[in-house]
């Protein structure tokens, strides 16, 4: 199974900091290990505001020690640049698919969701509790009435 651990940041980063973020993952990922075990280990940066780390499990398996090591990383990363890739306070979300997206804080989602600017059967939100490559493809970008989002704010 390919694993995924998706951080959102809480702004969109500008291209000079991608460039910069791409470099800290590319040395990470070359070097990340599980009790001495080269992890085979990927990356990605999607819409300039998540960063996706891959592990290939049927190569080596993950262990807390490797997770950790990657989650100080992404704390390197965000006293780097500036940024938050922890706070689960933010969503991001578009009104359709083919809408930019927009991230916005969880009180301020509630307040768009009551006043009608956006709609449960309409609104995509990003689904980040996801954990495979399979759930990546089908799971991710999803209608809110089909996320977990809905159990919170509907």
């Amino acid at each position: 199974m390919k694993r995924v651990w998706i951080y959102q940041s809480n702004r969109f980063l500008k291209e000079d900091e991608i460039q910069r973020v791409e470099q800290i993952l590319q040395e990470f990922v070359a070097q990340w290990t599980a009790h001495g075990d080269q992890l085979a280990g990927s990356f990605e940066i999607r819409y300039g505001l998540f960063i996706l780390l891959f592990v290939d499990e049927q190569k080596a398996m993950v262990t807390g020690c490797s997770i950790d090591k990657s989650v100080h990383l992404l704390k390197k990363i965000e006293q780097v640049l500036g940024i938050s890739l922890f706070d689960r306070l933010q969503i991001a979300y578009r009104s359709a698919a083919e809408e930019p997206i927009k991230v916005a804080k969880q009180d301020d989602f509630r307040k768009l969701l009551a006043t009608g600017v956006i709609h449960s059967d309409a609104t995509i939100v990003f689904n980040n509790m996801i954990s495979s490559v399979e759930e990546l493809e089908t799971k991710w970008e999803v209608p809110m009435q089909a996320s977990w989002h809905s159990k919170v704010f509907l």
